[in-house]
């Protein structure tokens, strides 16, 4: 799904007009942060502001290193949305830059945007807040136990289309129909019964198979990050002041850009790879890909953030 709401251009704001922020982050900013931000020269990125309420989204650190360093204005990014937008934007910008939520924060968040967003799907949440769709689907489930959330008939996921998250009756009403007027197309039945045509496709070759109209339940693997992901991270990563505006962490990101791999990149050399080498580069990558695995679980163990 795509961010809610929208930020606007920079503009420079007293530092005292501004609320402190709505953060997911229950331990309050780290001070050892504040005083690196604070010790720097070049201008930060501003930070961002909701409009209505005046409260920082992202960029707490910032303002705090702004009034350690005695600075009487602050420049500012205004954000239009609602407060809840607004929330799910600081949850997101913690989960893409800057220092890390714990598992614990996101596990909060989750829980309120649960609440505040009942129908989006979990892979939607999983995105925003930087945990996997399994355990958002997870939480989910237990507070419907614990404090009676209600259950939805339907989600909004990341492309924003609402599908039902149960089309087992759609399917047996679409299997009724075919065989009452195999002749109608895709479409027609698909309307009737409010399931896609894709479905309907399904249904008939299922019984033109002679097969339950109902596919059998598989067991969900976790969604891995996408590739365009990827991108989005490395630009936030990019836009991280700790990063950006100091010697190791410059050197942090040369490393990371001159390893992450980007589709575009490979779409171009894929085709050019000759038979006889193929192997050879399949297990360059799955030894550079166990590597990579080996990274991310040292760093989970010392950031304890989840995969």
């Amino acid at each position: 799904m795509g961010r809610p709401g929208g930020e606007s251009h920079s503009e420079w704001l007293p530092v005292s007009a501004l609320r402190p922020a709505d953060s997911p982050r229950r331990a309050g900013e780290d001070l050892s942060h504040i005083e690196m931000l604070a010790s720097i020269e070049e201008r930060l990125p501003p930070i961002v502001v909701h409009r209505d309420t005046l409260r920082v989204i992202d960029g707490m650190h910032r303002l705090r290193a702004a009034k350690l360093r005695g600075d009487e204005q602050i420049e500012v990014s205004f954000f239009d949305g609602t407060e809840q937008e607004a929330f799910v934007l600081a949850v997101t910008a913690n989960t893409t830059h800057g220092l890390p939520l714990s598992l614990a924060d996101r596990t909060r968040a989750t829980e309120r945007i649960i609440v505040s967003q009942p129908t989006w799907s979990d892979r939607a949440i999983a995105a925003a807040v930087g945990i996997g769709a399994r355990t958002v689907g997870n939480i989910r489930r237990r507070m419907q136990d614990e404090v009676g959330v209600e259950p939805v008939t339907a989600r909004t996921g990341r492309d924003g289309r609402v599908r039902p998250l149960d089309n087992s009756v759609g399917r047996l009403r679409a299997s009724a129909l075919i065989k009452q007027r195999p002749e109608a197309s895709l479409r027609e039945i698909a309307r009737e019964v409010g399931v896609s045509p894709a479905t309907v496709r399904d249904v008939r070759q299922r019984l033109e198979r002679g097969e339950d109209p109902l596919p059998q339940a598989r067991p969900r693997r976790e969604e891995p990050v996408t590739r365009e992901a990827v991108s989005h991270l490395l630009q936030g990563l990019q836009r991280d002041p700790s990063l950006r505006f100091t010697e190791s962490g410059r050197t942090v990101l040369r490393w990371i850009h001159s390893r992450a791999i980007r589709s575009e990149e490979w779409a171009e050399v894929e085709h050019k790879v000759p038979a006889h080498c193929a192997y050879i580069i399949a297990n360059m990558a799955r030894s550079c890909a166990a590597e990579w695995l080996q990274i991310a679980e040292e760093l989970e163990q010392r950031s304890s953030v989840p995969a």
